[in-house]
């Protein structure tokens, strides 16, 4: 499905790091972290071990806890919903705009309303069951750039400010990306970026959270690190901490893969104009939509959608007889077994989420593809449709 994009510049940096004593808590994790603030303008940014332990990280600097809700949508990769099981609070879903799959604003508009005033109004936007003894309160908001386009946060932000909330930007997807000229991960209070093979750089795993609030980058930073704050010796621990720390080689990675960012973007580009070249004409598939606000998309994925009745598994099997690998993208997360047993969500709950979870078909995709490769998946397509 996808390739990683590594240069002996890369391999050069991780075995430098070979010829050292120090694999851990080095300079390389401090190399990388100047890149990242530098690249953004950030005033802090925390390597972590991957995306996941990002987005929790911010969870807590966010002071989330038991019985708080967290509002956020069900289309999306499980993490940006299971960082706030993680804290014991309740994730509340709204619905996703069906062009761009991010949050959709008119129904989050609403839902904040309704959850700041309580009673039945709230009810109508909260789980089934789970809810647990506590009355919740609305704390933050945690919208995903889904497949490397930003979610409209400008009107988030707006949604936001008066009642206090907190604004998470799970950008683990959109390392690169530009919303009105602004770029991914400090559109919110706290952003998060994900390294897995599959994204626009990687470090094997890893991630990054960035922010310029001096006092939750305190506290995750002290929580990467067992709960060690600014002070405390090797053993000391002020803080129930976690072991979130990203070691030296994947950090040498990280470096290596931020000096060559924007070469590696604009093949990426390169691959997905190919294959919207190929496929806008082409009767049953819905190619990606750009919105006006996203100045720059990053690709993290292709994903097309196939027009309602085709048979998308049917499609898949005969792509894959042909040497092409295709996925579903995304499965709805309120539909996975663990969510509906603890929460009681139906199949009809969230129904464009559903629609898009039945209809979206990821194509293989990375910056290392060729043309002719772009060219076979494409026939086969055709051919199968």
């Amino acid at each position: 499905m996808s390739s990683p994009d590594l240069s002996d510049l890369e391999r050069q940096a991780v075995m430098q790091v070979l010829h050292t004593p120090n694999l851990s808590m080095g300079e390389q994790i401090e190399a990388f972290e100047a890149a990242f603030r530098h690249y953004l303008g950030a005033k802090h940014a925390i390597g972590v071990n991957s995306g996941t332990a990002a987005l929790h990280l911010c969870v807590l600097a966010a002071s989330i806890t038991s019985g708080d809700w967290v509002l956020t949508t069900p289309f999306s990769f499980v993490a940006s919903t299971n960082v706030v099981l993680y804290a014991n609070a309740i994730p509340v879903f709204v619905d996703v705009e069906p062009r761009t799959g991010n949050m959709d604003l008119a129904q989050a508009a609403q839902a904040v309303r309704d959850l700041a005033e309580g009673g039945a109004a709230a009810r109508r936007w909260l789980p089934r069951r789970g809810l647990g003894r506590r009355k919740g309160q609305l704390k933050a908001i945690l919208a995903i750039d889904v497949f490397g386009q930003p979610a409209d946060w400008d009107a988030l932000r707006t949604l936001a400010a008066p009642l206090g909330l907190k604004l998470i930007e799970d950008s683990c997807e959109a390392l690169g990306a530009e919303y009105k000229g602004r770029k991914a991960g400090l559109l919110g209070d706290y952003g998060t970026f994900g390294f897995y093979p599959n994204k626009q750089i990687t470090t094997g795993e890893g991630g990054m959270i960035v922010t310029n609030d001096d006092e939750g980058a305190s506290l995750m930073r002290a929580l990467r690190n067992q709960g060690r704050a600014p002070g405390d010796t090797w053993l000391q621990h002020t803080y129930l901490g976690y072991n979130y720390r990203l070691d030296e080689l994947s950090a040498a990675l990280g470096v290596a893969q931020m000096q060559r960012l924007e070469q590696l973007l604009r093949r990426r580009e390169q691959v997905a104009a190919w294959y919207n070249q190929r496929l806008r004409d082409l009767p049953g598939v819905e190619i990606p939509y750009i919105a006006p606000e996203t100045t720059r998309m990053s690709w993290f994925v292709y994903v097309i959608r196939l027009a309602p009745g085709i048979d998308r598994a049917g499609v898949a099997a005969r792509l894959a007889e042909r040497g092409v690998p295709v996925r579903p993208y995304f499965l709805p997360i309120h539909l996975q077994p663990y969510m509906r047993a603890r929460f009681g969500y139906r199949p009809g709950d969230f129904p464009v989420t559903e629609d898009l979870g039945e209809r979206g078909l990821a194509l293989p995709f990375s910056g290392i593809m060729s043309e002719e490769q772009v060219d076979h998946v494409c026939r086969a397509l055709r051919q199968v449709l």
